[in-house]
């Protein structure tokens, strides 16, 4: 049930993703901004703990995970080191996933021939 409940609600947010690709002017870039602000605000309203309880990996593997992710970073820094948290809580929650993602993706580059878009 968990793996249909998560295939459900990450299905949900993609189609609200794509759906706002379609019907507004919003560029691609904006649309994931507004992703991970969005997953930082339910964070720290307290909404989207629970709501990832429930939908595991459906809720956390968008990019409202990585904004949730980032606050409770930052929300965990200031407990431990003050104001100077505010800068670096963020950055030491998301390295992992974002340096996986630049390691992965260059060892990617390596057996595949990338190409710039025109």
């Amino acid at each position: 049930m968990d793996y249909l409940i998560a295939f459900v609600v990450g299905g949900i947010i993609c189609a609200f993703v794509q759906i706002l690709m379609e019907k507004t002017k919003l560029m691609p870039g904006r649309i994931m901004v507004i992703l991970v602000v969005a997953g930082a605000i339910l964070g720290a309203a307290g909404v989207y703990e629970p709501f990832a309880k429930w939908a595991k990996a459906g809720a956390t593997v968008p990019l409202t995970g990585f904004g949730n992710l980032l606050y409770q970073g930052v929300k965990q820094a200031v407990d431990m080191e003050g104001f100077l948290g505010i800068f670096t809580g963020g950055l030491k929650a998301g390295a992992a996933g974002i340096s996986a993602a630049l390691i992965f993706g260059y060892i990617a580059s390596l057996f595949f021939d990338p190409k710039i878009k025109k």
